[in-house]
């Protein structure tokens, strides 16, 4: 008699399970999820709470499945938490998905209904985004913390100003990195004592942004030597070359080096449709702040101080034949080849020669 081997039954067990595609509606606190078999019945409906002991209780006991959800703040590391039990996870551009967005009867439960009933039908339906490693999203995060204290300090001076233009007087000094308590001396007493704190404050907030500046370096230096290619841009320092490459992560998931500014959404929007073909804005999609990253060494590149290059030399010539909103335009295009320029040397790891389509215009005809 022959001897069935337990590997044998555990496939064809495994073989005889439905197939389960599941719709899940993160929430803060508490989410959703409902079940549907392969017939697109519901199986189970359910609501659970929004933590990973309870995420890996109840999709652990389940067989291998499709997992559809909507990006958001709880999304990267649920996403990261069902992967690692097995399942197929796709999560959906919540942007893309109007079914939902748009929906006049949104609940929780009917959404993630929603999400299953596409899923089953086609993923690509739901504009499925790729999340970053848990590495990355960590070293990212020291640059997003860094953005916050910018954004804090950017808004105490701007209240300090205000509030020293509405009493009649002036803060000396212009530079929000020198911004201290002795800028406010030539003041009057009463208006000392009232920005002393706010001050105080600001020089504080400084000084915390300088210590994220060397930790950023120190980091840049130590995990991702490919900076140093993406800096032979003049223009681009550790800061921009480095959120680059964290918010990309994977050089190899563009097929084409231009497909990096429709990514980041610096790319005009289109809306053909029969002989109309209306010329829109840049769709703003993707990561905002490496977009705005981007545009600030756009703005370099195009300014006084920019190093003599193709790319300056191209976004001068756009900006001169772009009418009233010219030097506008010039510097997003810019903002988008500058995109393009740093995934290609990110992928290629070329030397960066700045007037390199100038050199061969120049170069001599051999006879």
């Amino acid at each position: 008699m022959k001897k069935v081997s337990t590997v044998t039954a555990k496939q064809s067990r495994n073989f005889s399970q439905p197939k389960l595609t599941i719709g899940l509606d993160l929430g803060d606190r508490w989410s959703w999820y409902c079940v549907l078999d392969e017939a697109g019945s519901i199986v189970q409906e359910q609501k659970l709470g929004t933590t990973p002991k309870v995420m890996k209780e109840v999709f652990g006991r389940l067989p291998r499945c499709r997992i559809a959800l909507e990006t958001g703040m709880h999304s990267p590391w649920v996403s990261r938490a069902l992967s690692e039990l097995g399942h197929e996870v796709i999560v959906a551009h919540a942007r893309n998905v109007r079914l939902i967005g748009e929906s006049r009867k949104k609940d929780d439960r009917l959404d993630a209904q929603t999400l299953a009933r596409l899923a089953r039908i086609d993923p690509q339906l739901l504009c499925p985004v790729k999340h970053r490693s848990a590495k990355a999203q960590a070293d990212l995060t020291v640059i997003r913390a860094r953005a916050g204290l910018v954004r804090a300090r950017t808004a105490l001076v701007n209240t300090v100003r205000g509030l020293a233009k509405s009493y009649g007087e002036r803060l000396r000094g212009c530079s929000v990195r020198n911004m201290n308590a002795e800028k406010a001396k030539g003041l009057s007493p009463e208006l000392q004592t009232a920005l002393q704190p706010l001050l105080a404050g600001i020089e504080s907030l400084s000084e915390q942004i300088r210590e994220y500046n060397e930790r950023i370096e120190t980091l840049a230096q130590q995990s991702y030597p490919q900076v140093a290619l993406l800096r032979q841009v003049k223009g681009v320092g550790t800061l921009i070359a480095l959120t680059f490459l964290l918010t990309l992560e994977d050089a190899h998931r563009f097929g084409k080096s231009r497909d990096v500014g429709c990514y980041l959404g610096l790319q005009p929007g289109r809306r053909n449709s029969g002989q109309s073909e209306p010329q829109m804005h840049i769709s703003k999609e993707g990561d905002p702040y490496l977009r705005t990253l981007l545009v600030q060494g756009a703005h370099h590149i195009l300014g006084p101080f920019g190093a003599d290059s193709d790319l300056r030399r191209w976004g001068l010539k756009l900006a001169e034949r772009g009418g009233k909103n010219g030097k506008k335009r010039a510097i997003v295009a810019v903002a988008r080849k500058l995109a393009v320029l740093l995934h290609r040397l990110w992928v290629s790891a070329e030397v960066y020669e700045p007037l390199r389509n100038h050199s061969r215009r120049t170069m001599p005809v051999a006879a």
